[in-house]
C-alpha cells in the first residue's frame, strides 16, 4: 500500500475541484481526503495501491486540465490511517 500527496496548482480553488475529485474517488479503492490550502492549491492525500492511485490522479488531471497549472506528487508508505475518502 502507498500514500501519494499530491499538490495541484492553477486555477483550483471556487471551481468545484475538491467536490469533482470527491466523485472520481468513489470510482476507485482509495482513502484519504481533499482540501483547499490557504496559497490557492489543492491538496490531495490517498492510499491505496499505486495503480488506483495513479488512474485516480490521471483521471483528476483529464478532467480539470483547463484548470491545472502544475502537479507534484509525492509518494510514501501508507499509514492506514483513513477509513473512507472525504473533503477536509
Amino acid at each position: 500500500m502507498q500514500r501519494f500527496t499530491v499538490h495541484f496548482e492553477g486555477h483550483v480553488q471556487g471551481v468545484g475541484f475538491r467536490y469533482t475529485t470527491t466523485r472520481l474517488a468513489r470510482s476507485f479503492d482509495v482513502t484519504g481526503f481533499v482540501r483547499n490550502l490557504p496559497d490557492g492549491r489543492v491538496q490531495l492525500v490517498i492510499e491505496g495501491k499505486a495503480p488506483e492511485l495513479n488512474a485516480l490522479i490521471k483521471k483528476i488531471q483529464e478532467v480539470m486540465q483547463m484548470n491545472l497549472v502544475h502537479t507534484d506528487c509525492d509518494q510514501s508508505e501508507a499509514s492506514g490511517e483513513f477509513k473512507r475518502f472525504k473533503i477536509r
